[in-house]
């Protein structure tokens, strides 16, 4: 299987952390935090994002709770990915994010906006999975 570009989201309904990462390097970095308060802004920001990286596939944070059990907030991120999938055609991976922020937070050392570090944890977690031959890692 060829290199692969990968984005990642961090979704939330305020803002949504981006983080972007290839499986050729398997490092994730915080990319940016899209700021929206509509629908069309989010996408658009969206757009830009993969108009200009043109990712392979699309890793989404998944919240769970502490015991892996979904939550409210799962079935809007679920929605995001399913949303990701049908508008760009694009592969979509859900990957667990818990403790995430908390990492983020830890690795940044502050209490800042910390959604684009968080979804550079959640890619990592994606890329640290990964087979020595790229192959998807096994689902959690």
């Amino acid at each position: 299987m060829p290199d692969q570009t990968l984005l990642a989201f961090d979704y939330g309904i305020k803002k949504i952390g981006v983080a972007i990462g290839n499986t050729l390097l398997r490092q994730a970095r915080p990319l940016r935090i899209l700021f929206s308060t509509t629908r069309e802004q989010r996408f658009a920001g969206i757009e830009e994002i993969l108009a200009e990286w043109r990712p392979d596939k699309i890793i989404v944070g998944l919240p769970l709770t502490l015991d892996g059990q979904e939550q409210y907030h799962s079935l809007r991120c679920r929605r995001f990915a399913n949303q990701l999938r049908g508008r760009y055609g694009l592969d979509v991976e859900l990957v667990d994010e818990r403790g995430s922020s908390m990492e983020a937070q830890q690795a940044l050392g502050t209490n800042a906006d910390d959604d684009a570090m968080a979804a550079a944890v959640i890619l990592q977690r994606y890329l640290d999975g990964l087979s020595p031959s790229h192959e998807t890692p096994p689902r959690g």
